[in-house]
């Protein structure tokens, strides 16, 4: 099973909430989830975002791949740098 580390929107109509979650590639974007890790909301200045750290480095290290979205929210928050870190024994 492949897993997915990606958006899954929320909200109303021009109103888009997001969770990031934890979900097999071949499910449907809004469809099951086997954990959410965090909420991102781009409406708001700044930008909104509350990741769990230990959830997602914990994901990452089982194989979880983030999407383009995702792994960007996550290097500006800098858990890619650490995920990578962990990885090289650093």
């Amino acid at each position: 099973m492949a897993v997915k580390i990606r958006l899954k929107r929320m909200g109303a109509k021009r109103n888009p909430f997001y969770r990031i979650v934890v979900a097999d590639s071949r499910s449907p974007r809004d469809g099951r989830q086997i954990e959410t890790v965090g909420t991102y909301n781009p409406l708001t200045n700044p930008v909104e975002l509350k990741i769990n750290e230990e959830s997602v480095l914990q994901w990452l290290q089982n194989g979880a791949k983030p999407s383009d979205t995702v792994r960007n929210l996550l290097s500006d928050q800098g858990i890619m740098e650490k995920y990578h870190n962990a990885k090289l024994g650093k």
